[in-house]
C-alpha cells in the first residue's frame, strides 16, 4: 500500500510539473504573440516544450501571422503606390491647366495684335482639348477595371478601321514631321473583337506615337497563322528597357519617353481592353526603335 501510495505520489508530481511546464510554456507563447503583434516585421512562435496539440495550434497561428506580414506589405505597396498615382494624376492635370491660365492671362492684354491673340486661342484650345482626353482617359480606365465597359465580340474589319484612322491622323503626322511607312494587307481577314474596343486601341496606339514617338514609324497590318498581327513602330532613342517593361502601368511616368509630357493613360488602356478582347500584346526595343504588337483573333 506504502509503495502504491509513493508510486501515486510520484505520477501526481510528473503531472503537476507537466501542467506546470506546458503551462509555462502556453504563457511564453502568448507573449511572444503579444510582442509580435507590436512589430512591423514577421517572426514566428516557438514552444520550449513539445507539446503535439499545441504545437499543432501554433502552426496554425504561424500560418495567420505570415498572411498578416503579407498583407501588411502588400498594404504598404499599395499605399505607397496610390501616392505616386496621385503625384502623377496631379501633375498631368496641373500641366494644362497652368498653361491655359497662362494664355488666359496673356488674352486680358488689349494691346494684342488680333494674330497673336488668335495663336494664343489656339494654343489655349488645343491644351483644353488634352487636358478633356486625361479627364476621359481617367474615367474609361476606371469603369475597364471595374468590369462597367461591356465588350461584345463581333466580326470587325481591322483593316478598314486603321485606314479610316490614319487618313483622320494623316495631317498630325505630317505636321510632326513623321516619315509615315504604312503596309495593311489587302487580304488580311477579319478579326472577332468588340468594335468600339478595337477603334478605341488603334486610336490609343497612334495618338501614343504621335505624342511621345519619334520618326520614322512604321505601321503593318498582316495574318500570321490563325491569328492577324497589327504591329506600330517608332523612333525611341531615349527610351531604356526598363522603361519598355513598364509603358503599359498605369500612370507610368519617363521623362525620355514622354518628352516633357503629361503621362497619359493611353497605353494601360490599350493593354486593359486587348486582354479583355482576348488580344495578345507584345513590346519590343530594339537599336532605338519601340515596337506594339497585338495579335488579334481572326473571325471564324
Amino acid at each position: 500500500m506504502v509503495v502504491v501510495c509513493i508510486l501515486l505520489g510520484l505520477i501526481s508530481v510528473v503531472l503537476g510539473l507537466r501542467v506546470w511546464t506546458q503551462d509555462r510554456a502556453l504563457r511564453a507563447a502568448a507573449e511572444q504573440l503579444r510582442a509580435l503583434g507590436e512589430k512591423e516585421c514577421g517572426g514566428r512562435i516557438r514552444m520550449a516544450v513539445p507539446n503535439a496539440a499545441a504545437e499543432e495550434l501554433l502552426a496554425e497561428v504561424n500560418r495567420l501571422l505570415a498572411l498578416r506580414m503579407e498583407d501588411r506589405a502588400e498594404g504598404r505597396a499599395r499605399e505607397k503606390e496610390l501616392r505616386r498615382q496621385i503625384s502623377n494624376v496631379s501633375h498631368d492635370l496641373r500641366t494644362p491647366l497652368t498653361s491655359i491660365l497662362g494664355y488666359l492671362q496673356l488674352l486680358e492684354d488689349d494691346t494684342l495684335s488680333p494674330e497673336d491673340r488668335k495663336t494664343y486661342l489656339g494654343v489655349v484650345g488645343s491644351r483644353a482639348q488634352a487636358l478633356q482626353r486625361l479627364i476621359t482617359s481617367f474615367y474609361d480606365l476606371s469603369r475597364l477595371e471595374g468590369g462597367e465597359f461591356p465588350l461584345e465580340k463581333e466580326r470587325v474589319d481591322l483593316r478598314g478601321v486603321l485606314a479610316e484612322l490614319l487618313a483622320s491622323f494623316y495631317q498630325d503626322f505630317t505636321d510632326a514631321g513623321f516619315d509615315m511607312r504604312v503596309d495593311l494587307d489587302e487580304h488580311v481577314p477579319a478579326v472577332c473583337a468588340d468594335p468600339g474596343g478595337a477603334l478605341r486601341v488603334m486610336t490609343n496606339l497612334l495618338r501614343n506615337a504621335l505624342d511621345h514617338g519619334q520618326s520614322p514609324m512604321t505601321i503593318r497590318l498582316y495574318a500570321e497563322g490563325e491569328r492577324v498581327v497589327s504591329h506600330f513602330t517608332n523612333a525611341a532613342p531615349y527610351l531604356t528597357p526598363e522603361d519598355a517593361q513598364h509603358v503599359f502601368d498605369r500612370f507610368f511616368t519617363s521623362d525620355k519617353m514622354r518628352t516633357g509630357r503629361n503621362t497619359g493613360l493611353g497605353l494601360a488602356i490599350v493593354k486593359t481592353l486587348a486582354e479583355q478582347m482576348g488580344v495578345e500584346v507584345r513590346t519590343e526595343l530594339a537599336d532605338g526603335n519601340f515596337a506594339i504588337a497585338l495579335f488579334w483573333r481572326k473571325w471564324q
